[in-house]
């Protein structure tokens, strides 16, 4: 396979035509090898338009929807960003050569501890790897210039938003399969919170996601 060709056809032909226009977000996808990410035995798919299984029933996110969630991000050299589901490590590589530091969560310590020992060898060295089960906030108390969640949530817990620092802003997929959307909260300098519905999708559930009340006959 000749991989500078795959990618070529990844980003020209799976990710341009998501609406991934951005050219920083594009030179990205060249520059971070995605197929350093990849569980060996599907590394000859590292460029295709699916889902790729990392073990332990957790997948890569699509190579479309990992650039279209790091383009609505609109990251900026300064920004502090948290990452929950770590996975691959891919998506943390990508936002770590946009911002100045990543905290990204994992509840798999054994996929954390391979992400983290990936992209330390490869130099990402402004990212931090932690192992724990963020689905419903991390680190209360703390906050962030960027939050974005790689995993559905059928609701979006408080405490999230509550950790978007001001003029920062948060990413996530909501909602019940088939019926999700990408939804994109952004706050003010005074603390005014505003949301905008993107896109619909459907992408796998964080584990241990806040559920909402459901109606029981």
């Amino acid at each position: 396979m000749n991989i500078e060709q795959a990618r070529f056809n990844m980003v020209e032909q799976q990710i341009r035509p998501w609406e991934v226009l951005d050219t920083t977000v594009l030179d990205l996808l060249y520059e971070v090898r995605r197929e350093d990410f990849v569980p060996e035995a599907w590394r000859g798919l590292a460029f295709v338009d699916m889902e790729i299984p990392l073990g332990l029933g957790e997948t890569m996110l699509s190579p479309k929807m990992e650039a279209r969630l790091i383009q609505e991000l609109h990251i900026k050299k300064s920004d502090r960003v948290l990452e929950v589901g770590t996975g691959s490590g891919y998506m943390a590589a990508l936002l770590s050569r946009l911002a100045a530091t990543v905290t990204t969560v994992e509840i798999h310590p054994e996929l954390a501890v391979r992400a983290a020992r990936n992209l330390k060898a490869r130099g990402y060295d402004n990212v931090l790897v932690e192992v724990g089960d963020a689905a419903q906030g991390w680190r209360p108390g703390e906050q962030w210039d960027v939050i974005v969640l790689t995993g559905s949530v059928p609701v979006l817990p408080q405490s999230f938003l509550d950790a978007i620092a001001p003029g920062g802003c948060l990413l996530a997929i909501v909602g019940d399969a088939p019926a999700m959307e990408a939804i994109h909260w952004k706050q003010d300098s005074n603390g005014v919170l505003r949301s905008e519905t993107l896109f619909e999708t459907v992408i796998p559930s964080l584990h241990h996601a806040l559920q909402p009340a459901r109606f029981q006959f």
